[in-house]
């Protein structure tokens, strides 16, 4: 296998993996994404059309490039929110919450769970899901960019 078909594969499972972490997450555990959660998923949700263009354009690495400068976009964005959630500093927003549709829309927004952006929900070794996120898309991001800078 040659180092830009790493880098695509690369480029294609380090977002659809963490989306579908997240999704996990979510709809299994019951983990709601506050507004920052969001913002990390965004970039993912580009990066992975990108990385299918890498592959459908023989030779292309513009596209796996710009896939994993999404990915690295997320991973920012998930330090900033893991930095928020430790209180090292203050984030843009305080909380969101997740309506879901109904008969009555002031009793689903009212119903609705918050889930604050300065909290973390759930961790693992003293580190959150945005804190992961951080560390995963940041390390997928820089072997992709290293991936495609090494030559055949």
């Amino acid at each position: 296998m040659t180092n830009l078909e790493k880098a695509r594969w690369l480029a294609l499972l380090v977002p659809a993996a963490l989306l579908g972490g997240a999704y996990v997450s979510q709809y299994g555990f019951g983990l709601y994404p506050c507004e920052m959660c969001w913002w990390q998923r965004y970039p993912h949700f580009a990066a992975i059309p990108l990385a299918l263009l890498g592959f459908a354009v023989k030779g292309a690495r513009l596209p796996v490039a710009l896939a994993a400068l999404a990915v690295l976009a997320s991973g920012l964005i998930g330090a900033f929110h893991a930095g928020v959630e430790y209180g090292w500093w203050e984030g843009f927003t305080r909380c969101a919450s997740l309506v879901e549709k109904g008969d009555d829309p002031l009793a689903a927004i009212l119903a609705a769970p918050v889930t604050r952006c300065d909290e973390v929900q759930w961790s693992l070794f003293g580190i959150s899901l945005a804190g992961y996120n951080f560390l995963i898309s940041t390390a997928g991001a820089l072997a992709v960019f290293a991936l495609l800078g090494r030559k055949a």
